[in-house]
């Protein structure tokens, strides 16, 4: 198999595991009454920190407007709740409730009950977890991938 044939097929495994990943969460979302989006929102703030609808933003990859509806919307269903940032007086903290930890607990046993990774052993899990951390950490800058580079000059013209 060259690098071309190597390539495509990676990607026809990660689109087979997207695909059969978001199958599961969407059944999952519509269940508890969630948008894939706010699965995905509780799925991120439930990860680490807490963080600004910003920072939510960045990573669900939409505007600003966008995070702050949906956290509006999550917090009129007691999922989140927006606290003080401890060292911005202007920014808010998004937390979960104990009911958006009660969901986030279920959406962690379902993944777990149903991840596509379970018939592997923890060894080879631990080796594509480290592999797929190479490829993310590795990553180009957006702009910079191969037949991209110089599109943002194009767009200021």
């Amino acid at each position: 198999m060259d690098d071309r044939q190597l390539n495509e097929e990676l990607y026809d495994c990660l689109f087979a595991i997207r695909t059969q990943v978001q199958g599961e969460l969407k059944e999952l979302a519509r269940d508890a009454g969630l948008t894939d989006t706010q699965a995905d929102a509780l799925w991120r703030l439930s990860r680490g920190r807490e963080m600004t609808a910003r920072r939510l933003a960045e990573l669900l990859q939409c505007d600003a407007s966008t995070a702050t509806a949906m956290i509006d919307r999550l917090e009129g269903r007691g999922l989140v709740r927006r606290v003080p940032h401890p060292t911005d007086r202007r920014a808010k903290v998004i937390q979960l409730t104990p009911e958006g930890c009660a969901l986030r607990d279920r959406v962690i046993q379902h993944t777990t009950e149903h991840s596509p990774f379970a018939h592997l052993d923890r060894e080879s899990r631990q080796r594509l977890h480290a592999l797929l951390r190479e490829v993310i950490d590795g990553a180009r800058p957006t702009g910079e991938a191969t037949g991209v580079k110089g599109t943002e000059k194009k767009e200021r013209r």
